[in-house]
């Protein structure tokens, strides 16, 4: 298995770890609805709300980066390229994540940007070899 399909499958699971980071102080305190989750984490704040919003953006971002790694590899762009942009992509979310749980706006969306970039860089390795 590539770098980068091991990072596509990091990215896969990793909005899911954002809605356990959301659940987990409700989760904690018996506050927790299951019966009505997503009602339940609309009425959060702080650090469960936004880790609730990182977890609709990384649902949001992982399409692009999953076209793009797939595309990449199709075309038989340069593995190690590819698995660089996948990387960058990986640890720009985690990093997103990080500075998103710690309300750190601006330079969370320089980070966002970073692993945009990566996803999109992806669509165009194949140009260049």
């Amino acid at each position: 298995m590539s770098v980068a399909t091991i990072c596509l499958v990091i990215a896969c699971v990793f909005p899911v770890v954002c809605a356990g980071i959301a659940k987990r102080g409700g989760v904690a305190d018996g506050s927790f609805d299951n019966h009505a989750p997503r009602d339940w984490l609309a009425k959060q704040t702080g650090v469960a709300a936004r880790a609730n919003a990182a977890q609709a953006n990384s649902w949001e971002a992982l399409p692009i980066f999953a076209a793009g790694v797939l595309s990449a590899q199709l075309a038989q762009a340069p593995a190690h390229l590819v698995d660089a942009l996948a990387l960058t992509f990986v640890l720009a979310r985690v990093a997103y994540l990080a500075l998103y749980l710690a309300d750190r706006a601006t330079l969370r969306s320089v980070v966002w940007t970073l692993g945009l970039g990566a996803s999109l860089g992806l669509f165009f390795l194949p140009l260049a070899a």
